[in-house]
């Protein structure tokens, strides 16, 4: 209604509401693209396209929380199965 009564245009409302509802999923999956899209029933290269039309900063989603380089993590040995 908000946008009705400002007199916005309609391509103009249905490119904020793709943004808003893009967001918003992007926030319940920490800004992580591949389980956004999986949610949204599209390809990931076409939600990464979308924000960047739509000028989506993911970053600003993300915990912050990397996985460690390699060469930080612990050695993990497997043993092979005897033939």
């Amino acid at each position: 209604m908000q946008m009705y009564k400002s007199n916005i245009l309609y391509s103009e409302a249905v490119r904020e509401f793709k943004k808003k509802f893009i967001l918003t999923v992007l926030q319940e999956n920490k800004g992580n693209q591949c389980r956004a899209a999986r949610e949204l029933c599209m390809h990931r290269n076409t939600l990464s396209r979308t924000i960047s039309e739509l000028k989506i900063d993911v970053r600003q989603l993300r915990d912050g929380a990397k996985r460690p380089p390699r060469s930080a993590r612990p050695l993990v040995y497997e043993k092979k199965a005897a033939r």
